[in-house]
């Protein structure tokens, strides 16, 4: 938070208070995935959150010259990576929570519309799900006992 006052000489200063947030958002992918992979999928994973979690969603930008910009996300986004294992793991973990989840699987890699991406997850059950990528949101808590396991994205 900032919080802006005068000093005593008279000049502005600002006092920077970290923001700790009570909700984490989270991507966990498959380690076995290519660069440009790990980047679509990360986009696909996060490009949904704004809708099921409207809180989530800051403030419009806005430059110098008031040109205007779309608002992102109010929380950083944290990337980490795992065996198939461990995406499998986590995927149950927080649907047992009833987290906000949302899903990447290798079969999407083969579509190229949202269509057939929604028609290529709900072909295979919640458990045979080739996961490559899941993206998690609810209270910072759950979503650390979700990612148990899963480390950093380099």
């Amino acid at each position: 938070m900032r919080n802006t006052h005068e000093t005593a000489n008279g000049t502005m200063a600002t006092d920077e208070a970290p923001v700790r947030f009570d909700t984490k958002i989270a991507v966990l992918l498959r380690d076995d995935l290519e660069t440009w992979q790990r980047l679509n999928v990360t986009a696909f994973l996060v490009s949904g959150l704004g809708t099921a979690a409207p809180e989530v969603i800051g403030e419009p930008y806005e430059d110098a010259d008031s040109t205007a910009y779309l608002p992102m996300l109010r929380q950083p986004v944290l990337v980490f990576e795992g065996a198939k294992e461990t995406l499998t793991a986590a995927h149950t973990k927080a649907l047992s929570r009833s987290l906000t989840v949302a899903v990447f699987t290798s079969d999407l890699f083969g579509t190229g519309n949202d269509r057939d991406n929604r028609a290529a997850v709900r072909a295979v059950g919640r458990d045979a799900l080739d996961l490559v990528g899941l993206s998690v949101y609810g209270p910072r808590n759950a979503v650390d006992k979700v990612l148990k396991g899963a480390r950093m994205h380099p």
